[in-house]
């Protein structure tokens, strides 16, 4: 029979997989010897198993009943027991933190004669009373599903009649008044009493903790953080210590660094006399953790020594959770904590200066998603803005947009394409699909470890919490402060997760100090710590950047692959450059023909003779060997791979509705419009029920004479004169949606000969290679083929997706798109991250099959996927020689390939 059920004494921080996070890193704290509670944790295997069946696998209620009693022997109680009751927490903990899943219920054992018991042992009726109250609070709304309001209305409703500042303040008759209060709610909205039956309560608390896998929430923040849907989750029981027994009590969250900034020092919040929910709920706010000090000094000084135990162990920042019970310091759990992405890259470098961590480790802890958040914009030190509240900056980055008081306005106005800060109290796991859709968070209530806090960071939002002087109402979705500044709904204003400070209006923002660094950073720094890396390393941006760039640089010593940049402009290309790429993978030449040239392209396509053809090419080639021209100046020395034209062919001819009407309305005055009618007539012809799979790409350059070698000839025209001006430019010619290998000859034939003719009348020598863009199911399954006619292929994805999925993404992304990973149907859109199982298998299949044909064939990847984090390390496995993005995206992209070739265990190497 399989092992559900492990004492906390029979695990490490390495059975995740099976223990969860939470259960793992209690069984590593107990084998640490901290003072852990005893207690154990409920697989999550039996949870998948729970999950498959719809009830517990066989044998775990006796693994479970087998535990309990052992720790009843160890604490001398009973669970539920009238005259000393052992109680104990229920918490879920999948191998990743996850917001969303069940809340953690305290207290269980706790009924209507075990309360006495608790009163008795503990010296003080109000604690037990108060305790009561949470666990019916806590059990109604998690394990029964009762909505939290009817509990919050009701204990609101008591302070307010008491006129006390907080629940803290209420007395014992008033909690046991509260506790008849709370169980008729229950029978009331549940339509059965709350269980008397402590086995019962932690029976029925576990399996609310499997069936929380699959809430909305849960499945939501997976769907965000791309979290395998199968894990599961574990259920951890853990004996009770408690906060809330006056003020020798407490309980707080610490960091062993500051996960906002990455600042060495003792960060966290405190709560006297309260359980540990009270400080992530953000219901009331917290005392700072040094403060501790003043009330428990040898509370805080074992603290301390604690902190300084994990985190050396663990060689990372560490979060952790702690009670206080009279004087007395439990720890209820740890794990490395989550940071923002200026913390992540400052740490990372700290723990490499303090020899905890290698230099790959730090390029292993940093990503190119917090890479991406450095490099958004910040709010412009020197514009005019006026404070009108201040809180506590949870979360950096400058978030601008409407005030939104509801998770639903927050989601309406996202999707309508506007810039929206979530406004709370507090938030709760319900908020998670507002803070999805926010630009920021900013809340009245809570600390750095409340729940927006954490969430924000984890997702990479800016956020604000903890402004007291905000008075939110969410009944009228207005704030207003002391001062008299009122904000309506919709009314924008703007967020410093830095600082903590907010704004009317909008405040303008400016690049960040990373962007501003990347294009001046030197090209080598072997150490850590060497002097540019330590230049001017004053502040915690300085530190911030001098991290970053040590990283970056660390990250392209590391990495296979080669990252260039799709770049359609020499602006463009300048700026793709000054960020790290080396070359240009996909320069889209139809983008040159907008505008007043478009004309002259139409002029060709609808030539009824050759002449006529001839004069629009003869109007496009010195326009087209300038656009080159600039381009190759730009990225002298380095590889522009330049498509030929591929637009759908009605982008280029005049619009048939409106020749339509144009004719008719001749016709019907009696005039004559010969120009109209025969163009109507070739644009008839011409016409296409699907333009994107008509003729487009390489059938264009074969049907329409002299296009292809208009662009052949200006290419090879601007590669000869900047050779003669002693410059080094290196084209390459990628021909488009090549499906059969007689296509590509056909092309090439004419491209070399061109090529050939220009060598001859410049006097340079030219070689140009010829490649082409794989963007074809059928071109995959003959890449063996193709490769006989092709020096390198580039792989456009995002053609490739369309073509394999056949959907088009303009049509869908809209429509099904949401219904599809709402229904787990797309884990994430295959047009944001790459379908390994399917395109993936493509790009695969024919990279290999056509090196086996060309063993020297360059093969690359031009499709935004080529800036898709989990996209590279995929091409890294597959073992492509580059990715091409957006000119932004290319530091990600170098980032994450150099943290793609530790995982592969590539030996490096430069294939750029």
């Amino acid at each position: 029979m399989a092992q559900y059920v492990y004492d906390f004494s029979h695990g490490r921080k390495d059975d995740r997989d099976l223990l969860g996070g939470k259960g793992a890193n209690l069984a590593e704290m107990t084998a640490l010897g901290l003072p852990v509670p005893p207690g154990f944790t409920i697989t999550t295997e039996a949870c998948r198993a729970y999950l498959a069946t719809g009830s517990e696998p066989d044998g775990l209620a006796d693994q479970v009943a087998d535990h309990l009693a052992e720790l009843e022997r160890r604490r001398g109680q009973r669970l539920g027991d009238s005259t000393d009751p052992l109680l104990v927490s229920v918490r879920s903990g999948a191998k990743f933190s996850m917001p969303g899943m069940m809340d953690t219920v305290l207290n269980v054992g706790l009924t209507d004669t075990s309360v006495a018991g608790l009163a008795e042992r503990a010296g003080d009726k109000r604690f037990a009373w108060d305790s009561y109250r949470r666990l019916i609070q806590m059990y109604g709304e998690t394990v029964m599903g009762i909505e939290g309001r009817h509990f919050s209305e009701a204990l609101d409703g008591l302070v307010a009649e008491r006129a006390v500042a907080s629940e803290v303040e209420l007395g014992t008759d008033d909690l046991r008044g509260l506790v008849e209060q709370f169980k008729t709610i229950v029978g009331r909205e549940a339509g059965e009493d709350f269980p008397q039956d402590p086995n019962r309560q932690l029976t029925m608390a576990t399996r609310a903790v499997f069936d929380s896998w699959n809430t909305e929430r849960a499945r939501l923040y997976r769907r965000q953080e791309r979290i395998p849907e199968d894990l599961g989750t574990a259920v951890n029981v853990v004996s009770m210590v408690f906060g809330n027994l006056g003020q020798d009590s407490g309980t707080g969250v610490a960091f062993t660094r500051d996960p906002a900034t990455g600042e060495q020092g003792v960060y966290g919040d405190y709560l006297p006399n309260a359980q540990g929910e009270d400080v992530v709920a953000g219901i009331r706010n917290t005392l700072q953790l040094t403060e501790l000090a003043e009330l428990d000094r040898a509370s805080y000084d074992q603290l301390l020594g604690i902190m300084a135990t994990l985190e050396r162990h663990y060689r990372d920042l560490c979060d952790i959770e702690f009670t206080i019970e009279r004087g007395t310091l439990w720890m209820l759990q740890t794990r490395v904590g989550k940071r923002t992405a200026p913390a992540a890259f400052r740490i990372a470098g700290q723990l490499v200066d303090e020899g905890l961590i290698s230099d790959d480790e730090a390029l292993s802890r940093v990503t190119g998603a917090q890479l991406a958040q450095l490099m958004f914009p910040q709010f412009d030190p020197s514009a005019a803005r006026t404070a009108i509240a201040k809180g506590m900056g949870a979360s950096p980055g400058a978030a601008v947009g409407k005030a939104a008081f509801d998770s639903a306005t927050a989601v309406q106005w996202s999707e309508q394409g506007e810039d929206v800060i979530l406004v709370r109290r507090e938030t709760s796991p319900d908020d998670l699909q507002g803070m999805v859709a926010a630009r920021g968070v900013l809340t009245s209530r809570g600390g750095k470890t409340s729940h927006a806090a954490v969430v924000a960071r984890g997702m990479g939002r800016t956020c604000v919490v903890g402004v007291d002087a905000l008075r939110v109402d969410p009944q009228t979705h207005t704030f207003t402060t002391p001062g008299g500044d009122r904000v309506d709904e919709g009314d924008v204003i703007s967020i410093d997760g830095g600082t903590g400070e907010v704004f009317l209006g909008s405040v303008p923002v400016v690049d960040s100090a990373v962007v501003d660094a990347l294009p001046t950073a030197p090209e080598v720094d072997d150490a850590r710590g060497g002097e540019d890396a330590s230049a001017g390393g004053d502040t915690a941006d300085d530190d911030v950047v001098a991290s970053v760039l040590w990283i970056m640089r660390h990250a392209d010593r590391t990495r296979r692959l080669g990252v260039r940049a799709n770049a359609d402009t020499a602006d463009d290309a300048r700026r793709a450059r000054s960020l790290g790429a080396a070359g240009i993978g996909l320069c889209r030449t139809e983008h040159m023909f907008l505008g007043p040239r478009r004309k002259s392209v139409e002029r060709v396509i609808l030539a009824r003779t050759d002449e006529q053809r001839q004069a629009g090419l003869d109007e496009l080639r010195p326009l087209q060997r300038e656009d080159f021209t600039d381009i190759l100046e730009a990225m002298d020395g380095l590889p522009v791979t330049i498509r030929l034209l591929d637009p759908p062919l009605h982008e280029f001819l005049p619009d048939l509705t409106d020749l339509s009407v144009r004719v008719a309305v001749a016709e019907a005055t009696g005039t004559e419009d010969a120009e109209a009618s025969e163009l109507l007539a070739e644009v008839r012809r011409l016409h296409e029920q699907n333009p994107m799979l008509g003729m487009r790409g390489v059938r264009l350059g074969v049907m329409v004479p002299g296009l292809f070698d208009l662009q052949v000839r200006a290419i090879a025209e601007a590669t000869a004169t900047l050779r003669q001006r002693g410059r080094d430019p290196r084209p390459e010619i990628m021909v488009p949606l090549v499906a059969a290998v007689q296509e590509l000859e056909a092309i090439r034939d004419m491209a070399d000969a061109t090529v050939a003719d220009i060598a001859t009348e410049y006097g340079v020598d030219l070689t140009i290679p010829i490649g082409t863009m794989i963007e074809l199911p059928r071109a995959t399954m003959t890449a063996h083929q193709i490769a006989e006619a092709a020096e390198f292929f580039s792989f456009g994805t995002n053609d490739l997706t369309q073509t394999t999925w056949g959907f088009s993404r303009d049509d869908v992304e809209a429509t099904f798109f949401p219904a599809y990973l709402e229904r787990g149907v797309f884990g994430v859109s295959p047009f944001e991250s790459i379908d390994a199982e399917g395109v993936g298998r493509l790009v695969s299949i024919a990279a290999w099959e056509g090196k086996e044909t060309r063993p020297d064939l360059k093969v690359g990847v031009c499709g935004e996927h080529g800036g898709d984090p989990a996209s590279i390390h995929f091409f890294e496995s597959i073992r492509l020689d580059y990715v091409s993005c957006s000119p932004f995206r290319v530091p990600v992209a170098r980032l994450e390939a150099g943290r793609a070739a530790l995982t592969a265990g590539s030996d490096g190497g430069d294939s750029r």
